[in-house]
């Protein structure tokens, strides 16, 4: 039975420049580098030496707390750098990769004979295991907690955000294994779009299958558990990004890691925009090459405008990335008389320009700029139109803000994500960094639980 969950709250943001449904060859990758900080709640122990050689899935970092929980490499190749930052804290493990590739073989297994135990101890082996992530805090979680369910959200619906659909068609197979193996831990929950139709999503098996009908921000896994089994003090849940599904799976087909996803290069600033096969940790720079407009300042995203990473072309793919975006960032632009000219070509959620007489589906080129400086709250109802969750948004920041940990925990902390307060962030008058403010609050609140 299949259970369809309307939402009448959110907000769809259409930007020009989405990815055309065909793939683009990108050049040859040879730079790669797997990042801690793309493991959120990780702290890593590097495992490799400077000089080593290693074959794709071999670990590269464990979790220091849980060592258990390995880190594949992406390729086979050699360990140029350990990056380290302030306090000596692992910011990435870089590898040139071999030009021809060499993996570790785990051996094949079929999950359906496998139980609980099993399906982990080969995702731990093969340093997959730490792409699953879990509520309460959003964080990368360990082999010795136990979900009462797993949720996987098929349905990307950010703005520029990649086609999960498009990405399935080759991969059906393995993502079916995936949900099997998934589906030996705990009961999974897989969410879907009113509008997706691909077999392998429909009529996925050993899965319970809702179809989410409603604006952005419907895709996000929390809204989700949100809505199907809301995360109570002293509950855990599991999420699994739709891709890891298929890395899993591929794991259990052919015994080795293979982290090859299916991204968009999207924007407004991309001369070309369309998909890449490419893996993880690869080099923006190399990734993209020359497909950059050049004739205005750019601003590249590793990830969608509303919860990417602000990066350059030296910095390499994010383990959780679907898309790599280019918006202009605004700080070349001069405006004739500023805010009091009617801007037919601006977004706004409040008529205050004109350009909401042309319609919702007209395209829009937005920039980074905040256009506002930070200022005090006002209560104003903004983020609850965005915000399809039972939960008080504006109250739950001020909690977070004050520090007030007893009324977060009343207002629903242990429910939501950073990613979850992107568009209240997008329409919030006082400019307020809602999602860093979630992120500190979910760590301390951590900090405070262990």
């Amino acid at each position: 039975m299949v259970n369809v969950i309307k939402l009448h709250k959110g907000l769809d943001i259409n930007l020009k420049g989405a990815a055309e449904l065909k793939k683009v060859s990108v050049g040859p990758v040879s730079h790669y580098a797997l990042l801690p900080s793309a493991f959120v709640g990780v702290t890593p122990k590097v495992v490799v030496k400077v000089g080593d050689k290693v074959l794709a899935g071999e670990p590269l970092f464990v979790n220091k707390s849980c060592p258990d929980v390995r880190f594949a490499s992406p390729v086979s190749g050699t360990v140029t750098a350990v990056v380290r930052g302030e306090r000596r804290k692992v910011l990435a493990v870089e590898i040139d990769a071999d030009a021809q590739q060499q993996f570790h073989d785990y051996g094949k297994s079929d999950p359906s004979k496998l139980d609980a135990d099993g399906v982990k101890k080969a995702l731990l082996e093969s340093g997959l295991f730490g792409y699953i992530d879990q509520l309460p805090y959003a964080v990368s979680t360990t082999p010795d907690t136990k979900p009462k369910a797993i949720f996987v959200s098929a349905l990307r619906d950010k703005p520029l955000s990649a086609d999960f659909e498009f990405e399935l068609k080759g991969n059906e197979k393995d993502f079916q294994t995936g949900l099997t193996a998934l589906s030996k831990i705990a009961e999974v929950h897989l969410g879907i779009g009113a509008q997706q139709s691909a077999d392998a999503l429909v009529n996925a098996k050993d899965v319970d299958i809702n179809v989410f009908d409603g604006k952005c921000p419907a895709g996000n896994v929390g809204i989700q558990v949100n809505h199907i089994d809301p995360v109570n003090k002293g509950e855990i849940v599991w999420t699994v990004d739709p891709t890891a599904v298929i890395f899993f799976g591929r794991l259990f087909n052919t015994g080795k890691v293979n982290l090859t996803r299916t991204i968009a290069i999207a924007g407004s600033e991309v001369k070309e925009p369309a998909y890449a096969d490419v893996l993880v940790g690869a080099k923006i720079g190399e990734v993209v090459g020359d497909g950059i407009k050049t004739d205005r300042h750019v601003r590249l995203l590793d990830g969608n405008p509303l919860t990417g990473r602000k990066v350059t072309k030296d910095d390499y793919l994010g383990a959780h990335t679907s898309e790599i975006t280019a918006i202009p960032e605004g700080d070349d632009v001069n405006e004739f008389a500023g805010w009091i000219m009617p801007r037919l070509k601006e977004f706004s959620t409040s008529h205050s320009y004109f350009s909401w007489l042309f319609g919702k589906k007209k395209q829009y080129d937005l920039d980074a700029r905040i256009k506002g400086g930070e200022r005090h709250i006002i209560m104003s109802g903004e983020y609850d139109k965005v915000l399809p969750m039972d939960i008080y948004g504006e109250y739950l920041i001020k909690a977070i803000i004050t520090g007030d940990i007893d009324k977060q925990e009343q207002l629903g902390i242990y429910e939501v994500s950073p990613e979850d307060f992107a568009l209240a962030e997008f329409v919030d008058s006082s400019k307020l960094p809602l999602q860093q403010i979630v992120r500190k609050g979910l760590d301390i609140l951590r900090k405070e639980n262990a």
